[in-house]
């Protein structure tokens, strides 16, 4: 593995001890207003990343995952209203201008986009953008000094010939080989803490497997903490420590890796491990689908937001959201009425018996039509 320290004349900046926390996030909401009223797609987010963790995030489409992570980095546009604390080695993040924040993203925060080709720009090389990234911190680092730093970057994400390849342009490149750059980009100097917002979409699996390595490299290299955003369980299972699972802009459950595969105390969790395709199942087992769809984060009915594609759902969840609420000593937490009916439970157990409740569902439906007439009738006044 090649050296890939970063030269900044002898101002070595501190990494800290791994173990310690390094991201705090505390009831982090975000809301974006729209024409139709107020979208909360971001809902009490809590958690602690310490350096050296890996922490997965994941849920369905529209969850907040994403929205979460963008607020943390200051991406998100100057009409979203964010509330909460997001604190980096003890500084808040939130509330930073763009000038500020410039100086901590790329150095002590990075971000791997979902698209590489978005990412990188087409008419310059990803050699003059990683030594753009490393140069815009550190101005007094060379031309040369600069290149050689970029040959080794690309050598240490897998990239082959990365003499050759540090002077071609993105579209000379394949998928994989790209996002490969945006990893390289985002390690440029040894940050604190990366997050990957799905690097593995539209990848191969094979494509998928060697760019999760060059992450995993990543990490050790520089002894980051990550924060791996995805909706692929398989990934989670084999990347991250800790999973943080989101539905409806809000964690609904929390716990180390093998505490949410072998003992969800949420439906949800379930459902969703009941989705994914298992090496040690008979060729013939059929997946256990989460029927119904993601409720509107505009006027959301009261009560929990998954109790229309609960098989378990009774009358306490049409009127109270449940909060996160311990299972035993070890921090695994869940936020369910029933989380201790469900010690034991397979997936099959919840949802294969129990069809859709239709009639939740159209209940639920006139609950938000209502609660839509009345934010309209209100504007009208």
């Amino acid at each position: 593995m090649s050296n890939i320290s970063v030269s900044t004349n002898g101002a070595k900046r501190s990494t800290g001890t791994k173990g310690d926390v390094v991201l705090e996030v505390n009831d982090l909401n975000v809301s974006f207003p729209t024409d139709d009223g107020l979208v909360h797609a971001v809902r009490g987010v809590t958690y602690e990343l310490r350096r050296g963790q890996s922490l997965g995030i994941v849920g369905e489409s529209g969850s907040g995952k994403s929205v979460t992570s963008m607020a943390i980095m200051g991406l998100l546009p100057k009409t979203a209203q964010i509330t909460g604390s997001a604190r980096l080695e003890g500084d808040e993040l939130l509330g930073l201008g763009d000038a500020e924040l410039s100086r901590i993203r790329g150095k002590k925060i990075s971000m791997i986009f979902q698209d590489p080709l978005t990412s990188l720009n087409p008419v310059y090389t990803v050699g003059f953008q990683l030594a753009e990234a490393v140069r815009v911190h550190y101005p007094d680092v060379s031309k040369s000094e600069a290149r050689t730093r970029c040959i080794d970057l690309l050598d240490s994400v897998g990239i082959p010939n990365p003499q050759q390849r540090v002077d071609a342009y993105p579209h000379e490149l394949s998928g994989g080989m790209r996002q490969r750059v945006v990893i390289a980009i985002a390690m440029a100097n040894n940050p604190d803490v990366i997050i990957a917002d799905e690097p593995t979409t539209a990848l191969d699996v094979t494509v998928q497997a060697q760019v999760l390595e060059a992450l995993e490299k990543a990490r050790e290299e520089v002894n980051a903490a990550l924060i791996l955003i995805t909706h692929d369980l398989g990934v989670i299972a084999g990347h991250t420590d800790d999973v943080l699972v989101m539905y409806a802009g809000k964690p609904v459950e929390q716990g180390t890796v093998d505490e949410i595969f072998y003992e969800p105390r949420m439906p949800y969790t379930l459902g969703l491990i009941g989705s994914l395709p298992r090496m040690d199942e008979d060729r013939n087992q059929r997946l256990t689908p989460v029927h119904g769809t993601p409720p509107s984060m505009l006027n959301l009915p009261p009560g929990c937001p998954f109790r229309p594609r609960c098989p378990m759902h009774q009358d306490i969840c049409a009127e109270v959201e449940p909060d996160l609420m311990p299972i035993g000593p070890t921090g695994h937490v869940s936020a369910c009425h029933f989380s201790d009916q469900l010690e034991g439970k397979a997936p099959d157990d919840v949802f294969a018996a129990v069809a859709t409740d239709l009639s939740v569902e159209a209940e639920v439906e006139a609950a938000e039509a209502e609660a839509a007439a009345l934010h309209a009738q209100e504007e009208e006044k």
